[in-house]
């Protein structure tokens, strides 16, 4: 187990070094002045060209790459254009308020997808069934970004009982979790019905039943935990994505956070900022996904007898 940790760990590190070389040239040659939106329309040649120097933005791509990948190395990811302040060191302040989102959304997005999902596989094709998917069809659809608007609206400003923005305590956050997790539990409500329809037609489980078991045994003892693997998996990928910044949650909200950080950094052609979120994520994605398939073999005997016999790559 510990040797497949290890390799994976190794793994990353090509990985991070594209994703740093791709987002670096993208944003080399992505349209917009830093430097004009750092001093403004009433700077003059003289100052931009002493301000492109100081920052180094006028040396070759080959030059400015070679330093960033030295500089990324020493995991200094430079300093913001617009406020001066340390790159890394603010992802790793902003990266608490994240983690806390992600966290809630993902285990209000379990709480409620995986019951809804096995309410409805139990009752395919019935009334509630039906209507079951047309509501996580419609909160699939549903636009984040409207949806918190709207419970602003509501919660905040006509009935007053939660802020509507930023951070100081747990009501801050029930607002961005509510917008935030209704897609999610949405998603794994559908695959956990898809699932468990699935299981409930197997051999093992029809064993369960002619055993004598409880309904309830069968469900939860037998077939669920066989019908877990898909559900971790989209479960995971969102954690990840929402450990990348949730952006326009944030940004709604007010909260400081990383996806709130790289739309401000994206705004201002700030480049560290984007380069440093980008590559913040990437690692995020990665170590989820390695966190995803130790799940797996905690959950599936089979998998974990595979990780430790060396056949899993």
């Amino acid at each position: 187990m510990w040797k497949y940790v290890g390799k994976r760990l190794l793994q990353m590190i090509p990985i991070l070094v594209v994703v740093a070389i791709l987002i670096f040239t993208l944003m080399y040659f992505v349209p917009g002045d830093p430097i004009q939106i750092l001093l403004g329309d009433s700077a003059t040649p003289v100052q931009i060209e002493e301000a492109r120097a100081r920052l180094g933005l006028d040396e070759p791509y080959v030059v400015r790459l070679k330093d960033f990948v030295v500089d990324l190395c020493h995991f200094d990811f430079g300093e913001s254009y617009m406020t001066g302040t340390n790159v890394g060191r603010e992802l790793i302040t902003r990266f608490p308020n994240t983690l806390i989102l992600a966290l809630f959304c993902v285990a209000v997005s379990l709480v409620f997808g995986i019951p809804i999902g096995i309410h409805c596989a139990l009752r395919a094709d019935k009334l509630p069934d039906r209507v079951w998917l047309f509501v996580t069809m419609l909160c699939s659809s549903m636009p984040n970004f409207w949806l918190a608007l709207m419970l602003v609206l509501l919660f905040s400003l006509r009935l007053g009982w939660l802020p509507s923005n930023g951070i100081g305590g747990w009501k801050y956050f029930v607002l961005p979790i509510i917008a935030n997790s209704i897609g999610s539990v949405a998603g794994i409500a559908r695959q956990t019905r898809s699932s468990m329809l699935e299981t409930i037609r197997s051999d093992f489980v029809t064993t369960a039943r002619s055993k004598g078991l409880s309904e309830k045994a069968v469900i939860l003892k037998h077939a669920l935990p066989n019908a877990l693997i898909p559900i971790i998996t989209i479960a995971g990928g969102h954690f990840g994505f929402m450990l990348g910044g949730t952006t326009v949650i944030e940004s709604v909200f007010s909260i400081p956070g990383i996806g709130n950080y790289m739309l401000t950094g994206i705004n201002n052609r700030d480049y560290p900022v984007v380069q440093g979120g980008i590559i913040y994520i990437a690692f995020a994605f990665a170590i989820m996904m390695l966190i995803t398939d130790l799940v797996y073999a905690f959950v599936d005997p089979r998998i974990k007898a595979q990780y430790i016999s060396g056949k899993k790559k």
